[in-house]
């Protein structure tokens, strides 16, 4: 997919719009607006969502080139509950396709770093253990359960992940395969390796995460919600 084609969006940039600004709202004072306005099922549905969501498990994105994957993966990301991605803008914009992310740009956190120190800088404070995806690999994929707190590296599509973020990585994790080939799509890879990082594992957000993100969730399900905030009163 060509990255200039209208349907790329620039993901993890700056803030552009309510719910990407609400780290400087009270997230309560938007619930108490909104979710009297929210259906009852969508409530229900956004609840049970953010009970299972995994903040154990983060991922760490070498300057990937093509949107589709990109976008794949943050679909991924939001079937298997993680929640937030970390990306190393080294030489372009990190773009999705609309059409292939189904919205989950907008339920999955992804936050751009200038470099791969920004981004160690933010995993390891985070108490994340890297890993990174490599053929030759000495982890399979069933073993990634057992790092407590994982985020878990991919290169870009060409160049594989660069030096100074790889030899920050405690272990590598391959794909095992029998055929002819030697590698898969990276988003492919990266929803393999998601199921089996994410299974066994419980939802552990804490409650001040998850109220944040509830109340994105309802400025994103209530319609016309920015136009109903400003009109209660609520500074955004």
């Amino acid at each position: 997919m060509r990255r200039a084609s209208p349907e790329c969006l620039r993901v993890g940039r700056a803030p552009t719009s309510v719910a990407d600004r609400l780290e400087l709202v009270d997230p309560e004072a938007i619930v108490r607006i909104l979710e009297p306005l929210a259906a009852p099922q969508r409530i229900e549905r956004i609840e049970r969502v953010l009970a299972a969501r995994i903040d154990a498990v983060t991922l760490v994105l070498d300057s990937p080139h093509d949107p589709h994957n990109a976008a794949a993966i943050l679909r991924s990301c939001d079937a298997f509950g993680v929640g937030r991605v970390h990306v190393v803008e080294r030489h372009e914009a990190f773009l999705a396709s609309h059409a292939v992310a189904k919205g989950s740009e907008r339920w999955v956190e992804t936050i751009a770093h200038p470099n791969a120190a920004s981004a160690l800088a933010a995993v390891h404070a985070a108490g994340h253990r890297l890993i990174a995806t490599h053929p030759a690999g000495e982890l399979e994929p069933a073993m990634l359960t057992q790092v407590p707190r994982l985020a878990l590296v991919l290169g870009n599509e060409h160049g594989g992940i660069e030096p100074d973020l790889l030899s920050a990585c405690t272990g590598r994790v391959r794909v095992p395969m029998r055929g002819f080939v030697e590698s898969l799509n990276l988003s492919v890879t990266a929803a393999i390796l998601l199921c089996f990082a994410t299974a066994g594992r419980v939802g552990d957000l804490s409650i001040a995460d998850r109220r944040k993100l509830y109340a994105r969730a309802l400025v994103q399900s209530v319609p016309r919600a920015e136009d109903i905030l400003r009109a209660s009163g609520l500074s955004l």
